[in-house]
């Protein structure tokens, strides 16, 4: 059984003391496919640093994550396009817009998030997007830029029934970790109505860890927890699971 964690930050400083024995862990519990999401500029040498260090099992995206999009963030988009144009990602992402911890910076946000979906479309690359309070402001972009060239994964996905078809019907995966495992998560409400061919695993490592870790430091290896509550979910096999949500991250990541 071969599990993809389609989004986790193992680069930042959350693993500085015990990064090797994390990656080990998820690699013996299964997960052997790790795809990496940029935040900005400050990161992209301890994101290559582990790539180096685990080459086989490691997948890079570029881009400038919402919440680091401030007055410099013009300097940070010419960052992620000479990124694009120098090495090989495999996504632009985490992209999107957050109005959860500052609204001072919509409209940089919007123009960062259009911008990099035309350089994700340059490359032909898929997107992960980041949205939290933003449902409206998102899908707003992505009607403006929907096309066969604009497809991804909306990660974390914690929104409604309604809002899941409409984040699919914009070629996006459901990107689902540890918020289906709590018990105000809701998403677990209505998921089994989702159609499995469209939902990626994730943790976020090292955020949102699954119940039974809920508040404490978040790792790949708790796919298997996210795992075991889509079983109780979609009543499946959790090989079968993983089998189809691997083949999904591959049909989004090209791998």
């Amino acid at each position: 059984m071969i599990l993809t964690d389609t989004h986790t930050h193992l680069y930042t400083e959350a693993f500085d003391k015990d990064r090797e024995q994390v990656v080990q862990n998820a690699i013996d519990k299964g997960v052997e496919r790790f795809f990496i999401p940029a935040i900005d500029s400050t990161y992209t040498k301890a994101m290559f640093d582990l790539k180096d260090a685990f080459p086989e099992h490691m997948f890079l995206m570029m881009g400038l994550h919402p919440t680091h999009v401030k007055e410099n963030y013009l300097d940070e988009m010419k960052h992620v396009e000479e990124m694009l144009a120098t090495y090989k990602f495999y996504a632009v992402g985490e992209i999107g817009i957050d109005l959860y911890w500052d609204k001072s910076f919509l409209k940089q946000q919007q123009e960062a998030f259009r911008f990099q979906i035309r350089l994700a479309k340059k490359y032909k690359l898929p997107i992960v997007i980041h949205c939290r309070e933003a449902f409206d402001e998102i899908f707003e972009i992505l009607e403006e830029e929907k096309g066969d060239d604009l497809f991804g994964i909306f990660h974390c996905f914690t929104g409604t029934m309604k809002q899941a078809h409409q984040a699919i019907s914009y070629n996006m995966k459901l990107g689902i970790g540890g918020v289906a495992t709590f018990k105000n998560g809701k998403i677990d409400t209505f998921l089994n109505r989702i159609d499995l061919k469209y939902v990626v695993l994730e943790t976020d490592s090292p955020y949102l860890a699954p119940v039974p870790f809920r508040g404490k430091r978040n790792e790949s290896s708790y796919l298997i927890n996210i795992l075991e509550k889509l079983q109780i979910i979609y009543g499946m096999d959790g090989a079968e699971i993983a089998a189809i949500t691997t083949a999904n991250s591959k049909a989004v990541f090209g791998i």
